[in-house]
């Protein structure tokens, strides 16, 4: 897959068949849409392209208040794109001025002068442009004169399978990783780099890899302990207990949200390493114990859950 930052460098794409969106997740939904992208592009000979933007939106038009909590980090949406089978990116950098252009203008400056799109596949409810006034409608207006087609994504095809990404999130704030892994498709996961924490885990017999995501506007599950898979540097896989909260427990507790995972059967060193994470079920609520020989007990029962677990999966 070609990643593309603007359109500095930018091979010339064939036949472009091109779709718009911010695309966080890249759920069931969004899938939906990439698989007719791709038919689409193979059907004319051309290339699939999504363009998207980066920072989002929000963060350019309401830095003091956007709110904003993305299912994705680019890392790892731009690696399940390129997993879908997406031939070409582009992540266009968003700016208070990209952002007063119009929908015509959007259009003809750069999806048809730049690009030389061939077709569009979007969606019935799509909206884009200055004022949100570009619409599947406007499209069909216009396709005539800048010559290109418009495939749109009817509402049954996108409704069909009941997905948005704000379900995702409230599944994820909710701990559901069941029904969060059925929204995307497979498990949520998040990359991130293993970093020194206060090695009490160790202490207790459950050596931990402490994860910092690198990002503070990744989603994070509901705190509490996790049955999970991690990805290790060597590509081998491994299973699991993961905690996210505050470590309330005695010597422990902190003002900022931790992600730690004790790796089953593992006594490698992980420092400084990368590693992508999974998480598969939510096993129990963060709580505080007064005693570090009463957090002992509770990990071994979490253990004996988690590996239950995992042994069920097989």
């Amino acid at each position: 897959m070609n990643v593309y930052k603007g359109f500095q460098n930018i091979q010339k794409i064939p036949n472009p068949v091109l779709t718009i969106g911010t695309f966080d997740g890249v759920h069931l939904g969004h899938q939906k849409i990439i698989e007719q992208l791709n038919r689409e592009a193979e059907e004319i000979g051309g290339e699939s392209v999504l363009f998207t933007f980066y920072p989002h939106p929000r963060m350019v038009l309401y830095p003091e208040d956007h709110g904003l909590q993305l299912i994705q980090t680019q890392v790892e949406k731009i690696d399940k794109l390129r997993r879908m089978g997406l031939q070409n990116v582009i992540i266009h950098p968003f700016s208070r001025e990209f952002s007063r252009l119009s929908a015509l203008e959007f259009v003809r400056d750069y999806l048809v002068n730049r690009l030389h799109v061939k077709k569009m596949v979007i969606g019935y409810d799509h909206q884009f442009g200055k004022n949100r006034e570009g619409s599947i409608d406007f499209l069909k207006e216009v396709s005539g004169t800048y010559g290109f087609e418009v495939r749109e994504i009817l509402a049954q095809e996108i409704d069909e399978v009941n997905i948005s990404s704000t379900k995702i999130r409230n599944a994820l704030l909710a701990g559901d990783m069941e029904l969060t892994t059925a929204y995307l498709g497979e498990p949520y996961e998040f990359f991130g780099k293993v970093i020194a924490g206060q090695a009490i885990g160790r202490e207790l017999g459950y050596p931990t890899a402490n994860i910092d995501i690198e990002s503070e506007i990744k989603i994070l599950p509901k705190s509490g302990v996790y049955a999970a898979n991690i990805l290790l540097p060597d590509g081998s896989v491994k299973e699991g207990m993961l905690n996210i909260g505050v470590r309330p427990s005695v010597g422990m507790a902190t003002n900022k949200t931790c992600i730690e995972i004790h790796v089953l059967d593992f006594n490698g060193d992980l420092y400084g390493s990368h590693v992508t994470v999974q998480l598969l079920s939510r096993f129990r609520s963060e709580k505080k114990f007064d005693s570090l020989f009463e957090l002992t007990e509770q990990l071994q029962q979490d253990e004996k859950d988690i590996r239950s677990y995992f042994s069920t999966q097989l």
